[in-house]
């Protein structure tokens, strides 16, 4: 199990995440950043807007994605 925090993810706070995949943690960073922006929360919303500009050129946010599966990978496994 790894453990990355919504700022190393491209969010805004340093709530935590873990999972034993990249996958899992993308998607619970997802779902963080669905219920902040619900909750209106200025600084997530800025996070949001900065990935969205991402998205507009070609192959950047792909490119961004393998970087954080990287930055994932390399991270130790914590055991419970």
């Amino acid at each position: 199990m790894k453990t990355m925090t919504c700022n190393q993810l491209g969010g805004a706070c340093e709530c935590e995440f873990s999972a034993d995949s990249f996958e899992e943690i993308a998607e619970l960073s997802k779902q963080h950043g669905m219920e902040m922006f619900f909750k209106n929360d200025p600084a997530h919303l800025k996070a949001i807007s900065n990935m969205q500009a991402l998205m507009q050129t070609p192959g950047a946010m792909q490119e961004w994605f393998e970087e954080k599966r990287k930055e994932f990978e390399e991270l130790p496994d914590k055991t419970s």
